[in-house]
């Protein structure tokens, strides 16, 4: 398995709840976890982490529902914590963590509980920090009916819409893409990334818990939603930076974010 020469070695790791979680690792130097989003698992993820193996031993996973990982029910974003603790534990002592959108929440909820790590850097969280953004109350339930009815496509859809934003006429500009039959694939994980969401707001009492260097990022073409979220984020945990990077959607090329991510977590 190879993605710009890089060779990985693949295993699994046990989470507490038994659920088989896999990963694959290469690099060399400090350890550093990448925590996915939505649509994502260790293959989506493969980019940044090649481009970080110069600088840490990178650990990429599938979230749990996803490649070859177990989906053990019923689904609680605890699972998802203890799944990044047992990864943590598994890439050992100076261990800095990564997350993107959902996965960015899951990273900072697992610091906020102490999980020990190094460093900590999120990406663009989809919080609600203003009137926009964040998931729709009932959302991830709709999602869920969608997928046990075998409507996936319609799941996509919805997500795409109501939880990232896109417009209702770009999403079917989007279902001749190659990639619409990869995200239909994960559909029965978007009740997930949902959960992790949530609709509440900021979660200011969890995120102040964080005791760890922390950089919140995004990207320069992000809606300001998202923006905001990652400024709105990075002022509440304690001592936490913001820096933003030129890029696209809710995502920085690889060949920009793994350097800002190098400086910020190892100086």
């Amino acid at each position: 398995m190879e993605s710009n020469g890089t060779n990985w070695t693949v295993d699994s790791v046990r989470s507490a709840d038994g659920t088989a979680i896999a990963y694959e690792t290469a690099g060399d130097g400090p350890p550093i976890l990448l925590v996915g989003g939505a649509f994502n698992d260790r293959s989506t993820t493969r980019p940044l982490a090649a481009a970080l193996t110069a600088d840490f031993t990178v650990f990429g996973y599938d979230r749990r529902g996803r490649g070859d990982s177990g989906d053990t029910g019923p689904y609680a974003v605890q699972r998802e914590i203890e799944d990044v603790a047992a990864l943590i534990d598994r890439a050992g002592p100076g261990a800095h963590l990564y997350g993107l959108s959902s996965g960015a929440i899951l990273a900072a909820y697992a610091a906020a509980e102490g999980v020990p790590v190094s460093g900590l850097a999120l990406f663009e969280p989809p919080f609600q920090a203003g009137p926009h953004g964040g998931a729709k109350p009932g959302l991830a339930e709709r999602l869920s009916e969608l997928v046990a009815a075998g409507r996936r496509d319609e799941a996509v859809a919805l997500f795409l819409t109501d939880a990232v934003g896109v417009p209702a006429e770009a999403v079917g500009g989007m279902r001749d893409a190659p990639e619409w039959a990869w995200m239909a694939g994960l559909a029965h994980t978007l009740a997930y990334d949902t959960t992790v969401t949530g609709y509440a707001g900021l979660p200011a009492d969890r995120l102040t818990a964080i005791a760890v260097p922390t950089v919140v990022l995004d990207s320069t073409g992000s809606p300001p939603w998202l923006r905001d979220a990652a400024v709105a984020t990075a002022g509440v945990i304690p001592g936490a930076t913001h820096l933003s990077l030129a890029g696209g959607f809710h995502e920085v090329p690889p060949e920009v974010l793994a350097p800002a991510l190098r400086d910020a977590l190892l100086g």
